[in-house]
This record gives C-alpha cells, structure tokens and sequence, in this order.
C-alpha cells in the first residue's frame, strides 16, 4: 500500500525508502530556508544537485550550516535576465541532462520596486526570471523529466493583470503582486505542462506551506497577523486554523511533487501538503486552487505576454 502524507511530513520523510542515484536535480533559490533543505534532502537520498543563488558566497555557508551536501552552484539573479540567461547558457553548455527542476526561488510582499529590465519586483522576479531560465533549459530534460513550480496560497490574493502586470496603471499594494506573481506561477506550469506532456515532461506547481523563512523578510508582525487571520478564517475548525510549518515539512511538497506523486496526477495541477488540490472559487476559504490559475487558455494568454515582456519566443 502506498504511503500517505501529508502537512506536517518532511522530506526526508517523504523520500525514505526512495533511491535517488543517478538523477540529477536543478533547485532555485539554494542560499535559505527551502531550497538549502530541498537540495539537502535529495543529495541525502542520491540525488545530484545543481543550486542557483544570486550571492554564492551567502550559499556557501547556507550550505554549510545544513551539512556541506555537495551542492554545484550557479550563480544566477532572477531580477536580471541578462543574469538569468548567462546561467542558462552555462548549464546548456555543461549538456548534462535533469530529471527534475525545482523553480524555488522567490521574493514576497517586498516594497516597490524594479527589477534590472523595469518589471514590478515580485512579477519580474518570481515568474518572469524563472519563465526565461526554465525555459532556456527544456532541451537538458530527461525523458520522463518534471518541472515544479513554487507557488503559493497567495494566488489566491488575485489574479494576473495581463493589461498592467508593472502597476504603472494600478496602485501598487505588496501582497496584490505577491498574488499575482504566485499565480502566473501556477499558470506557467499550466502552459508548460501543455507543451511537454506529449514528450513525457510533465510540470506541476505547488504551495509549499506558511513557513519562517527569509521570505518573509518584508513582514511586519501586523501583516504576519493579517496572514493568520484570513486563513483561519477558512479553516474547516479551529484546529485546522494557521500553524507555519518547519522548513522540512516546507519542503516535502516539492520533493514529493518531484519524485514520487504519479506523473499523471500532479502534470498541469497544484499541490498542497503532499496531495493534489482541488479547484475552490469560495473567496471566503483559504482552501484549494482558484479556478482562474489552472485556466489552459489563460496561461497561453500569460505565456505569449511573457514572450513580449522579456523578448524572447520559445518554441516548446
């Protein structure tokens, strides 16, 4: 019988039993919380892993701290897509193939800002970098490859504005971008699912869990209680309400959207505590996916205005 986990399961947790030798993973986002523990984990259980992180020295000692796994790192910035392309052409160069990509990295509700090409911080950073770098890296996919995508319950906060993704028409507010920059996530994977299924690479995205990371560097205690408070709000009883996770529980969704869900079940949908989400449009609850996220057309609409934003076609 299939083992069954859920919220407060760990990687490691998730990954017992399982061989990993011989695959070879890529992380995002390698110099805190989550990606340091993701990378960590799958190296613990044979995993080759390959890290990005826009300050290595800052990795280094994130990694150390963990253990010293034998992390490659690549330096890349997901707020520069000169950066981003730079690593890109590194990796394509190396021509050694992954299994799995983990686009982890992310910033959330920081103040208003640009990235180095002008887009709106959180957009720019968040899916706009990884759209290019992940992308970039298509034809190093194995057969049988996954691409996931860390998004979070933030989507839910709104929708992408495909007419003013910059808030150069539109008051900017951190946590509407965060919302928005969490659900182009979910939509990128929605598009490019579609585009690789027919060769065996399947992509998924994910929520990862409320956890204490540098993430949450931006918060100040009064958000951090407006947090618990709209969540709880949609819990099914007060012991569902808002408790963070730890870091290791933070990472078992990705591990096991990575290596072992089935394929089939999690390719193109969004994932929560080691299960698969169902589609929820009750503003009131804090539960599921909205429906706008996982919409096949909408997600082709955000993919050709992703193509336009950074100038870049890619034909997958």
């Amino acid at each position: 019988m299939a083992k069954t986990f859920g919220a407060e399961s760990t990687a490691d947790e998730v990954l017992e039993g399982i061989d990993l030798s011989g695959k070879r993973v890529l992380v995002t986002g390698v110099s805190a919380g989550l990606g340091v523990e993701t990378a960590r984990s799958l190296v613990a259980h044979g995993a080759t892993a390959v890290g990005t992180a826009r300050d290595l020295a800052k990795a280094r000692r994130a990694l150390a701290q963990a253990g010293n796994p034998p992390v490659d790192l690549v330096e890349a910035d997901l707020a520069s897509l000169s950066s981003v392309r730079k690593a890109a052409s590194e990796l394509l160069a190396r021509a050694k193939p992954f299994d799995v990509i983990i686009a982890n990295a992310g910033v959330m509700a920081c103040p208003q800002g640009k990235t180095q090409d002008g887009f709106e911080t959180q957009f720019g950073t968040n899916h706009l970098g990884h759209f290019v770098f992940v992308n970039r890296l298509v034809p190093l996919l194995n057969p049988g490859a996954r691409i996931v995508t860390l998004s979070s319950a933030g989507h839910q906060l709104s929708d992408v504005d495909l007419e003013d993704p910059n808030f150069e028409h539109t008051p900017y507010q951190a946590f509407t971008a965060y919302g928005r920059s969490k659900t182009a996530n979910i939509l990128y994977a929605v598009a490019l699912d579609s585009r690789l299924k027919g060769r065996g690479v399947r992509a998924t995205s994910l929520h990862p869990g409320g956890i204490q990371t540098e993430l949450g560097r931006h918060l100040t205690p009064e958000l951090i209680e407006q947090m618990r408070a709209r969540v709880s709000r949609g819990a099914s009883s007060p012991a569902a309400a808002f408790r963070f996770k730890t870091v290791p529980q933070g990472s078992a969704t990705s591990v096991w959207a990575g290596f072992v869900a089935l394929a089939d079940a999690v390719g193109g949908r969004y994932c929560e505590d080691c299960h698969v989400c169902e589609v929820n449009d009750d503003a009131t609850s804090r539960a599921g996916v909205r429906s706008y996220a996982l919409d096949l057309a909408h997600a082709n609409d955000l993919w050709r205005k992703s193509e336009e934003l950074v100038g870049e076609r890619f034909a997958l």
